[in-house]
């Protein structure tokens, strides 16, 4: 840091916390083995996809690098921050991996793409000097730091209202979590995450008419950014105290209306003990009771479609706000940020898959035609428990009405299958995702394999990295 200034007090609590603390909830830790079994499968998942594997691989063709991180489900062996980039963005690809919603939302399971690469990294480093490698155990731990800095900086600070992108607080996380994984003490963690809070990302490419296919690169993007923001600290990189408290210059005057960066709550495991999933199908999260009350009402009106008069949607206002879309949607980015969207796709499918957000799906004449009939509607209710720390529910209800005056029922649906509140009903539909994820890439031994490894907790946990990381390598052609 520069000498003589007092460092500001949300960075030093952060580099505090990701250096001192050791989490040891229970629940915890289960639910960051959930979260890493969810992870690995959605990344698999995507390499299905020639849109995000055509960014995947060295930046130069040919490039070798000793002791190199891998990119699960790929044979690529790359620096840790291209091999960040690259896991990180196939984690994301699809919108189906984990999500948090509070003031500010995002998808903490994101900073895996930093963690298992610099885990891998230097696990297989840490061969060739003779000393330890990394635990699965220890990798959980760095996750749910991860995720509670990520997860707290959002409860009160929304980023998205002054156009700011979520993959800040992406970028800041795994900054901090990186450089104690290589190391670093708290000035060193400091010095990165100053840094990381100079990076801040507009918004346009998750919104019309720039809706794109960045947003599911952006988390990639930022997790390099902390890669070497970690490693140039490592090197002995200044930081800059007051980046987020500075007068005129800073975070807050800059980009925050003047309004203070607040942590709502002492950093311990908040966040992955309510961290939410995304069990059966990908949609952003703040439609996925929607689509749920959708497939529930497929059998009633599905073979009534042309009877339709009205569909109406009542939901929270950060739907409302981000996701109502009316018009032509251009791309699957545009498209799996389309509440109406979304809830078409599930009445006339009774399911909702990433196929359905491709162009030959989206030409299917009916789902425009119910988009055009919907009616989005605000519930206070919703909204207020949305924000509740004890509910944090993600409600939405639909209800059809066709054209002779009768209606189907409202279907309401508070919680998600992947809230807290469902986690028991959730672990057997995860882990059939998983399995299901898994086979994308791998032969049906590896599959059972690693399906046995994420069943039993002390084998998985004592496990070094680089040994779960050689499991999802697939073999040779």
């Amino acid at each position: 840091m520069a000498q003589g200034q007092q460092t500001d007090t949300v960075i030093a609590a952060i580099a505090d916390y990701v250096v001192n603390y050791d989490p040891t909830s229970e629940l915890a830790l289960d639910t960051a083995r959930l979260t890493l079994m969810d992870s690995i499968g959605c990344a698999m998942l995507a390499l299905d996809y020639p849109a995000c594997t055509k960014l995947l691989g060295p930046d130069v063709e040919g490039t070798v690098v000793p002791n190199g991180a891998r990119v699960m489900g790929t044979r690529y062996e790359l620096d840790p921050v291209k091999a960040a980039f690259d896991t990180g963005a196939a984690i994301r690809w699809l919108d189906f991996n984990d999500t948090w919603l509070a003031a500010e939302w995002g998808h903490p399971s994101d900073n895996f793409g930093a963690i298992l690469t610099v885990a891998d990294h230097l696990s297989r480093k840490s061969r060739s000097d003779l000393t330890q490698a990394f635990s699965v155990k220890e990798v959980l731990k760095y996750a749910i730091k991860a995720y509670e800095i990520q997860g707290v900086l959002a409860l009160q600070n929304s980023f998205n209202r002054v156009g700011i992108d979520h993959v800040l607080l992406v970028k800041v996380a795994s900054t901090a979590v990186v450089t104690a994984m290589l190391g670093g003490d708290v000035q060193q963690v400091e010095n990165a995450v100053s840094n990381a809070w100079l990076d801040a990302t507009l918004r346009t490419y998750r919104h019309a008419p720039n809706t794109g296919s960045r947003k599911s690169w952006a988390a990639g993007d930022a997790l390099g950014r902390a890669v070497r923001f970690g490693m140039n600290a490592m090197a002995g990189e200044m930081g800059y105290p007051s980046a987020l408290t500075a007068p005129g210059w800073g975070f807050q005057d800059v980009w925050f209306k003047g309004e203070e960066i607040t942590l709502e709550r002492e950093l311990d495991a908040y966040v992955m003990e309510n961290i939410l999933f995304k069990v059966s199908f990908p949609a952003e999260f703040h439609a996925q009771t929607a689509v749920e009350c959708a497939i529930e009402l497929h059998s009633e009106v599905s073979s009534r479609l042309d009877e339709i008069e009205e569909i109406i949607i009542t939901s929270q206002e950060s739907a409302l706000r981000i996701i109502d879309k009316t018009g032509p949607l251009n791309n699957p980015a545009d498209r799996d940020h389309c509440i109406q969207y979304m809830t078409a796709i599930g009445l006339l499918k009774g399911c909702l898959t990433a196929e359905d957000y491709e162009d030959e799906a989206a030409a299917d004449p009916h789902v425009d035609a119910l988009r055009a009939k919907m009616v989005m509607k605000h519930d206070q209710r919703f909204t207020d428990e949305y924000l509740d720390a004890d509910k944090r529910s993600i409600a939405n209800a639909v209800q059809v009405r066709f054209k002779d005056g009768s209606t189907t029922n409202n279907v309401t649906v508070e919680y998600p299958i992947g809230h807290r509140r469902r986690r028991q009903d959730a672990k057997p539909l995860l882990a059939e995702k998983f399995k299901a994820n898994l086979g994308r890439q791998l032969d049906d031994a590896r599959v059972h394999q690693l399906t046995e490894l994420f069943a039993d907790k002390t084998a998985l946990e004592s496990m070094a990295v680089d040994e779960l990381i050689g499991l999802l390598v697939p073999d040779a052609e």
